[in-house]
């Protein structure tokens, strides 16, 4: 038994919802989401619980409206438009999803048994008068139960959130003068808009809302980046080009505004000689702070803050427990969305066996198969 929050005690069972099916994914990012549509073509059913308030993770929250270009057959597609793609081929599956809450508890299900009498919902899905017996039980954040075969953790590095810039009030700006991520590149035509640092993110959102600036300050503490060399010589070129405003050798050094409106952004070299930005918006990319929360407790194997897996079956040192996507670890790994959807597949037909134990897999290409109608 893994207990993971003393908050919840066994006694509160008795007031949760509580839930039964097939396979519990824990994340609903891309990832995530193509492991409901994996688990369906083979007849295993869905619940996703995710600590976000919407569905798509990372894609979602962070850059919808940033450009994918390694999904195979789709030389460029924006990240919301991936998500919504992936949401429409695992709907014919009916997934549950519990959102804004975390997966607080995991034990082993102690005499759950649950006659199913073949609901209309899920009647391709489930033969008429199927026994369950669960072996596992979820416990969420928000006092939802769920009975389970099988776990899936394909949570990403776990929860996440900005590495914030050690400035005093930046918090009386946040949401309004300073944000984290872009989620329209609209919200910021003809604004003035400061970017800080030096990675993937920064280069990219400067080279894209450039078109849209008024004006568009490119601010890090040394002339090299750390992003792809074909983004920097892109934004060369749009310094070049008098677009975008390089602001290096600096760093961020205070704030000004009031009210939560920022009016200019001071920033400062290494030997304390100071600029003045005039700038209404400033967006600082310095990174996720990821963090693994209860999953840390579960009792899997770890490597560096990720969790080890066979990848034959992308099973974790817990037998019925699969990770898949950037919180997996093995030898030779992508950290690729496309990887990604291959251990979707490999995690879902190991854990077959779990779900039906009885039946043996015959494998079918899902031209042969189609895809069952629930």
């Amino acid at each position: 038994m893994h207990r993971l929050d003393p908050g919840l005690r066994r006694d509160d069972k008795q007031t949760m919802q509580q839930f039964q099916t097939d396979i519990v994914i824990v994340g609903a990012g891309p990832v995530g989401l193509f492991a409901i549509f994996e688990a369906g073509m083979l007849k295993m059913r869905a619940h996703v619980v995710d600590s976000l308030d919407i569905i798509g993770g990372q894609c979602a929250a962070l850059y919808p409206e940033k450009p994918i270009y390694d999904i195979p057959g789709h030389p460029s597609l924006l990240a919301v438009e991936l998500i919504e793609k992936l949401k429409e081929q695992a709907a014919p599956f009916k997934p549950v999803y519990h959102l804004g809450q975390k997966v607080m508890k995991i034990e082993k299900d102690s005499g759950f048994r649950i006659q199913d009498s073949g609901s209309k919902e899920f009647s391709s899905l489930n033969p008429e008068s199927r026994i369950l017996n669960p072996e596992w039980c979820i416990e969420t954040s928000k006092g939802i139960s769920i009975h389970c075969h099988a776990i899936l953790i394909a949570a990403g590095c776990g929860a996440f959130g900005p590495n914030r810039p050690p400035l005093e009030g930046v918090e009386q700006y946040e949401g309004k003068s300073i944000f984290y991520l872009v989620s329209k590149r609209e919200d910021f035509r003809g604004k003035k808009v400061a970017i800080a640092g030096g990675g993937d993110s920064a280069v990219d959102w400067a080279i894209s809302l450039s078109e849209l600036t008024e004006k568009l300050y490119m601010i890090h503490r040394r002339p090299k980046f750390r992003c792809a060399p074909e983004s920097e010589s892109k934004l060369k070129a749009l310094a070049d080009a008098g677009k975008i405003e390089m602001v290096v050798p600096y760093q961020l050094a205070r704030l000004e505004g009031q009210g939560g409106k920022l009016s200019s952004v001071v920033v400062a070299t290494l030997e304390g000689q100071e600029r003045k930005l005039d700038a209404d918006i400033l967006l600082p990319f310095f990174g996720l702070a990821m963090e693994l929360g209860p999953i840390a407790e579960w009792g899997l194997n770890l490597l560096q803050n990720h969790i080890t897996v066979n990848p034959a079956t992308m099973q974790t040192s817990v037998p019925g427990i699969f990770a898949i996507g950037d919180i997996a670890s093995y030898e030779g790994k992508l950290k690729l969305i496309l990887s990604g959807f291959s251990e979707a597949a490999m995690a879902m037909h190991a854990a077959y066996k779990l779900v039906h134990p009885n039946e043996a897999l015959h494998f079918e290409y899902s031209t042969t198969s189609g895809v069952p109608k629930a």
